[in-house]
């Protein structure tokens, strides 16, 4: 069942980052990489398509059918979970030198109790092996880094005509 409100969560934080606030995009491409064209480089909608929906819901889905008998999947992606926070409620305000970011509201109102819960479950009952976490902890890595941060700059296109609207920047790129 926390699996399937994970993959919940994910949904309602991205809402938050795209439609809700919407400006997480141009807050990428702005603060995180400086961009001159933050609209569209280094993330743009093509990008962003691939990392939410074709490996982002791909994982949790698979976490939530899996349920406890591939533990260490629910692993994994409970650990991008964990990534978004520290993402959202540290990197992305310390470098934007903000208080909020598109993502800080959902990551604390549904990823903090499912990382918390997670954790809580699999030690209460011994649902965890070394072998969960020797593959769960790597893999949580892996994606976290693979999967979210280097398709950015591996699919970055200065000319791309997958672009973001106007409203999905951040004010003072509008």
């Amino acid at each position: 069942m926390l699996m399937w409100l994970n993959l919940v969560s994910l949904f309602f934080h991205q809402m938050e980052e795209y439609r809700i606030v919407g400006t997480f995009p141009g807050m990428i491409n702005s603060v995180m990489f400086h961009s001159d064209l933050p609209d569209r480089y280094p993330l743009n909608t093509n990008t962003s398509f691939l990392i939410n929906v074709g490996i982002g819901w791909t994982i949790y889905l698979l976490a939530a059918l899996a349920g406890k008998q591939y533990i260490w999947l629910g692993m994994a992606s409970i650990l991008v979970s964990l990534g978004n926070i520290i993402a959202h409620t540290f990197i992305f305000n310390i470098r934007g030198k903000t208080f909020f970011n598109a993502g800080l509201a959902t990551c604390w109102i549904f990823f903090v109790p499912c990382v918390f819960y997670f954790f809580k479950i699999i030690y209460r009952e011994n649902l965890v092996t070394g072998k969960d976490f020797l593959i769960g902890v790597p893999l949580g890595i892996v994606i976290n880094i693979a999967g979210v941060f280097k398709p950015i700059k591996w699919l970055a296109d200065r000319n791309t005509t997958y672009i973001f609207k106007t409203n999905q920047l951040l004010p003072k790129d509008r």
